[in-house]
């Protein structure tokens, strides 16, 4: 059904009705670009082509979608039918098939409502199949209008131009459109621009219907995806959209979220059964956690794996591993490139950066791990800290199975701790503890009397 059919997508709009610096696609729902799920959508439905048009070959848009789409500028903004003609050569491409034409700033469009779009398309011969919905608060959007004697599609009207009948109008045009590819590029020639001097593909599709052109709609799958984000309200409302679908989603699964309050997951997150997502967690990028776990409250999990039955309390993690039964927390920084192993303890400010914990080890408080590799059964007395940082270089601290570290422990890298090895209270280790041995390094105490009473006089 895809064959040479391909994607337009539309994202060369400013910041300027976001008050932001940032293009309006790049504004995030959840945690990812908007024109992230717009392409999403557009991959999962089957569609083999996809192209951009962006404000700039450069900017930050042609940046973030230049490897997997084709990119066209168009350096001034007036409308969409001109945008469109920007990518006239990608639409040639696909003369003999099919082309969609889809907004960037619309990320609840699904692939579910392409696909039947296409399919009536096809089925039905159309020139034009304008992917439809009806809602609540038609305001701001194009009105579907028909012909009062057969309610055949007549034509889209924009909330500007449109009367107080038409604004009545509760069907509305999601700007999403699927186009026969010819047809398209013969509406483009002919469309003339608005006394601002904006082409719309709007007038394009009114074109095609006076010249005799098929066109009709197609029902989207849900009202929200004809939805957009024309400013940070309406994009707060789609946050709000989205973020509901996907806890949703997960209740459907087996997940328990007891409490909505403060709880943004992702889409590409994946939760285990029987798993509990408690207030304030948010769980963002490709996040996958195992069955029975305990999730916050107030964690941050970011591109990262759990396993089964780990206890995340207070917790951020990025871009690491928790394997199975970890006790987590609370107030613990797991930072990237960290593996934490089967049944491992971290408790109260342990931040562990670029290490290995393996299996069974306890680390209590109030310690730093950093640029190390730790065994089985190893246990950190409070206030221990792998100094791995020289001021030019870093280093890697090993510790082995069943060692202990005393509190108040450094560890200055690169050094070893033996298997079974201990080192006392206080002391700055700077060399190697052999195998089954005790490390001291901290000076004799000295006691000076009455030093006190002599200072204050």
């Amino acid at each position: 059904m895809m064959t040479n059919c391909g994607a337009v997508i539309l994202a060369a709009g400013d910041g300027v009705r976001m008050k932001s610096a940032y293009p309006y696609v790049m504004k995030k729902l959840l945690s990812k670009p908007m024109i992230s799920w717009v392409l999403t959508a557009a991959k999962k439905s089957g569609i083999p082509d996809i192209a951009v048009v962006v404000a700039k070959p450069d900017g930050m848009v042609a940046q973030f979608v230049g490897d997997e789409c084709e990119v066209f500028a168009q350096p001034e903004q007036k409308g969409t039918a001109h945008a469109a003609t920007h990518a006239k050569a990608f639409i040639e491409a696909h003369k003999n098939g099919n082309i969609l034409i889809l907004n960037g700033d619309s990320p609840l469009m699904d692939a579910g409502s392409i696909r039947n779009a296409l399919m009536h398309h096809l089925e039905a011969g159309n020139d034009v199949t304008v992917i439809a919905a009806r809602v609540e608060k038609p305001f701001g959007y194009g009105r579907i209008v028909r012909d009062h004697n057969n309610g055949n599609f007549a034509g889209i009207v924009e909330e500007r131009d449109a009367s107080g009948e038409v604004k009545r109008i509760n069907e509305i045009s999601s700007g999403a459109y699927w186009f026969k590819a010819s047809s398209l590029l013969l509406g483009l020639q002919n469309t003339k621009p608005r006394q601002n001097g904006e082409s719309n593909l709007v007038d394009t599709i009114s074109w095609l219907l006076e010249n005799g052109k098929k066109c009709d709609t197609s029902s989207a799958m849900s009202p929200d995806v004809v939805l957009g984000a024309n400013d940070r309200s309406q994009l707060h409302e789609l946050n709000h959209i989205a973020r509901m679908r996907e806890l949703e989603t997960h209740l459907e699964a087996g997940v328990d979220i007891p409490c909505f309050d403060g709880v943004v997951i992702d889409p590409d997150v994946v939760i285990g059964m029987d798993t509990v997502i408690y207030p304030g967690t948010i769980l963002r990028g490709k996040v996958v956690i195992g069955k029975n776990c305990k999730i916050g409250p107030n964690t941050i999990i970011e591109n990262s794996t759990v396993g089964d039955n780990v206890i995340l309390n207070n917790t951020q993690c990025y871009q690491s591993v928790v394997k199975s039964e970890a006790n987590i927390g609370p107030f613990v920084h797991i930072r990237p490139n960290s593996v934490v192993g089967e049944a491992v303890h971290l408790g109260n400010y342990v931040e562990v950066k670029n290490s290995t914990i393996d299996m069974g080890t306890k680390v209590s408080h109030l310690t730093y791990v950093g640029d190390s590799d730790v065994g089985k059964k190893v246990n950190f007395g409070c206030g221990t800290v792998t100094v791995n940082y020289t001021g030019r270089a870093k280093f890697r601290t090993t510790i082995k199975d069943n060692a202990f570290i005393g509190c108040n422990t450094n560890l200055v890298a690169p050094v070893t701790v033996g298997e079974g090895a201990y080192t006392a209270a206080g002391s700055t280790i700077t060399e190697d503890v052999p195998d089954d041995s005790l490390g001291i390094a901290r000076a004799r105490q000295v006691n000076k009397l009455d030093w006190c009473l002599r200072e204050k006089k």
